[in-house]
Order: structure tokens, then C-alpha cells, then sequence
């Protein structure tokens, strides 16, 4: 009886820890999976410093904007004075006492100030798009450097595997060698020449490794994390080639460019400055009421007046300072004219840059590609004919050359083609791909 206490007690606690203990990973993240090429991207936009500061630049262009509204609205002063007068001065003036206190209110309301307020104000709101656009700009350069920095890694993981692949048929290559070389079936020449390039192999896996590791590093390092904390990202083999012409990408660009729009809005700024520039040839007139009160306690309760004033005040000659002040400003707005039509040249020069280079990248892969079966089977070949002593070791090790050299330059080309297609829709003003 007590035995089966024990085992229904036990048999308990086993379904209690199965309730509480998750079976076969169910309600577990699996925090090792491979990142995708969106996580990157998501990542190394919230780790970036420079879109922050560009955040804080927007915050700091905002304040201003809302800092230059108040000069619409009326300003207020008060002012306690306490005046001790010599005795002999007091005696002698019928309006002079010994203590004097006084407290003075006075609130001034700009009417007109040459238009300045609300040239301030507009472009103050012409600073806070410019900032969100810069912010917006930051942000595109920081996706293509996500972009860029997860296809190398992705080829130099590539890479690294044809070069052990390689290394490997080689050393199989060099192992017949020496077996036919040991019955008399070969000459020296290919034993040496197999472990020759053998050693080839070692070295170039060892690049590749090198080139993997930076690569890593470099991902880390836009990440913000350590830079030897361990890297996996999910392959991306997939290829489609790219629609467009040159016509449309040019075209999306003078709509999409963030440049385009601050060249916009920096003209327009250059245009507000002339006006404000414009404002001493104006008087400005402001209306002020003030409030006084007076006695010789310190709760000045003896006399009290008030006064409203109407105020205009005009600098009508200043040697010509207003007028150059003027030129001035007229010539940053032709400066700032000139500055979007070189913005403009220099965005076709990149848009027809990058097209021509993603052309080219995505000619170069169909070729590659037509060549990566035959290159296969062609070692294949030689690599059976010369176990059947019918080819030289010098024409397997070709054949292998052949196929290394063909399978590096197909994933060299797609993973080139990846992040030129990737420049271009940067290029285009566009952060979002097919």
C-alpha cells in the first residue's frame, strides 16, 4: 500500500515537471537561427549611431520650430526697484524721498516687425523637414550597408567552401598519384605536381577563411556587438533578374532622391532668407502696456498708473548695410540654385553607374552559369580517365582549376549582382527592393 502511495506520488510530480517543462522545444525561442536579411537590416538601424544623432537633430529642429512660433505671442516683464536717496537730496526736492520703492508690469505685443516672425517661423518649419529628410537619408545609407555587408558574407562563406571542396578533390587527386606512383604507374612529376597544387589549396583556404572572418567582424561591427561573437545568416540563392530601364530608374530617381528634396527645400530656405534680409527696410511697431506703482514702503501702495503705447521705430540709414545684407542672401539663393543642378548631374553619373554595373553583373551570371555543368563534367572526365591511365595528372588538375575557378566566379557574380541591384535602388531613392 505504501509502495503504491509512492508510485502515484511519483507519477505526479512526473506530470507536474511535464506541464511546467517545455517537450520538444515547444514554447522555446530558438535564439540560435540563422538571421535574415531583414533582421540585419532592423538591427543595424536601431544600433546605428548616426541615425540617433540624426534623431536628435530632428528633435533639436523641432524645438527650434516651436521656439520661433512664440514670437507671435506677447512677451511680459515685471520689475521691484528699492532706491535709497541721500538726506541733503531728499530736503531739497519736493519729489525725492529718502526710500523709494517702485514695481513696474509691462506686456508687448508685436504688430509688425518686416515680416521677420513669420519668415522665422516658416523657416524654422523648412528646418524640421530637412532634418527628417537627412534623417530619412542616413537611414538609406545605413540599409545599404546592411545590404552590402550580408552578401559578402555571404559569398565569403561561398568562397570558402568551393576552397575546401577544391582542396579536397586535389588531396584525392594527389593520394591517386601516389598510389600509381608507387606501383609505376605514374611518374614523380605528378605526385609533385599534385601536391604542388595541393598546397595551393591549403593556402587558399586559409584566405578564405581570413576573408570570412573580416567579413564577420564587419557584421558585428554594424551591429554594435562584440566583434568576435559568432555570426549565422540564412543564405540567399535566389536570382531574378532586373526589370527596369535606364529611363525608369533615372525617373524614380528625381522623384524618390532625398538630396533632390533638400536641394528643394534649401532653395526655399534661401528664398525666406531674403526676405528676412528685407525686414530693416520696413519700421516695426509693437504695442506696450504698462503698469506702475509707487510709495515709500516696500508694498508701494501710494500711486499707481498705467499707460498703453503704441510703438514705431525705424533705422531709415544705415550706410547701406540693410541693401548688401540683401546681396548677400541673393547670392546664397543663386548658390543654392547652382547646388541642386549639381546634385541632379551627380544622381544621373551614380543612377547610370549603378545600372551599368547591376547589367553587367546579371549578364555575367547566365554565362556563368551555362558554364558550371559543363566545367563539372569535364572534370568528371579527365578525372576518370586518368584512373584509367588515359589523361595526365596536369589535365585533372586543370579540369579542377576549371571548376574552382567557375564556381567562384558564379557566386562572386550573384552575391555582386545582389548588392549592385542593391545600389541602384539606393541610387533610385528607393529603400524597399522586389
Amino acid at each position: 500500500m505504501k509502495v503504491d502511495r509512492t508510485i502515484a506520488l511519483t507519477l505526479i510530480l512526473v506530470a507536474c515537471m511535464c506541464l511546467i517543462t517545455p517537450i520538444d522545444g515547444f514554447g522555446q525561442t530558438d535564439t540560435s537561427a540563422p538571421l535574415t536579411l531583414q533582421q540585419v537590416i532592423d538591427m543595424a538601424v536601431q544600433a546605428n549611431i548616426s541615425i540617433k544623432s540624426s534623431r536628435e537633430e530632428t528633435n533639436a529642429a523641432v524645438a527650434t520650430k516651436k521656439q520661433s512660433r512664440t514670437g507671435f505671442f506677447p512677451t511680459f516683464n515685471a520689475t521691484y526697484q528699492y532706491t535709497r536717496n541721500d538726506e541733503d537730496t531728499a530736503r531739497k526736492s519736493l519729489f525725492t524721498n529718502l526710500d523709494e520703492y517702485s514695481f513696474s508690469a509691462s506686456v508687448t505685443q508685436p504688430l509688425f516687425a518686416g515680416f521677420s516672425i513669420v519668415n522665422r517661423y516658416e523657416m524654422a518649419g523648412y528646418g524640421v523637414e530637412i532634418a527628417q529628410a537627412n534623417e530619412q537619408f542616413v537611414r538609406q545609407n545605413v540599409v545599404l550597408q546592411a545590404r552590402t555587408v550580408y552578401f559578402t558574407l555571404l559569398k565569403a562563406e561561398k568562397l570558402l567552401k568551393v576552397a575546401q571542396e577544391t582542396e579536397k578533390q586535389i588531396e584525392a587527386q594527389k593520394n591517386v598519384a601516389k598510389n600509381f606512383y608507387e606501383v609505376g604507374m605514374s611518374p614523380l612529376n605528378d605526385l609533385l605536381q599534385a601536391q604542388v597544387e595541393l598546397a595551393n589549396a591549403t593556402q587558399n583556404v586559409i584566405l578564405a577563411q581570413n576573408d570570412l572572418e573580416k567579413a564577420r567582424s564587419d557584421l558585428n561591427i554594424l551591429l554594435r556587438r562584440p566583434i568576435n561573437t559568432p555570426v549565422e545568416i540564412e543564405d540567399m540563392l535566389d536570382f531574378e533578374p532586373f526589370g527596369l530601364v535606364l529611363e525608369n530608374c533615372l525617373q524614380s530617381a528625381e522623384e524618390n532622391r532625398v538630396e533632390i528634396k533638400i536641394a528643394n527645400m534649401e532653395i526655399v530656405l534661401a528664398e525666406k532668407d531674403v526676405k528676412l534680409a528685407k525686414k530693416d527696410y520696413y519700421p516695426s511697431i509693437n504695442l506696450i502696456g504698462s503698469y506702475y506703482q509707487l510709495g515709500e514702503e516696500w508694498d508701494v501702495e501710494d500711486d499707481t498708473l498705467w499707460d498703453i503705447r503704441a510703438v514705431a521705430s525705424w533705422d531709415f540709414w544705415e550706410w547701406g548695410r540693410t541693401s548688401y545684407g540683401v546681396k548677400e542672401k541673393s547670392s546664397r539663393l543663386s548658390q543654392a540654385a547652382l547646388n541642386k543642378d549639381k546634385i541632379l548631374e551627380d544622381i544621373s553619373a551614380e543612377v547610370k553607374q549603378a545600372y551599368l554595373r547591376t547589367q553587367a553583373a546579371e549578364r555575367y551570371i547566365a554565362t556563368v552559369e551555362t558554364s558550371i555543368q559543363q566545367a563539372e563534367e569535364n572534370f568528371r572526365i579527365n578525372e576518370e580517365r586518368y584512373k584509367e591511365q588515359v589523361a595526365t595528372a596536369t589535365d585533372v588538375l586543370i579540369a579542377q582549376t576549371l571548376l574552382s575557378r567557375t564556381m567562384t566566379n558564379y557566386y562572386s557574380a550573384l552575391y555582386e549582382y545582389k548588392i549592385a541591384k542593391a545600389t541602384l535602388y539606393k541610387a533610385m531613392g528607393q529603400e524597399l527592393m522586389e
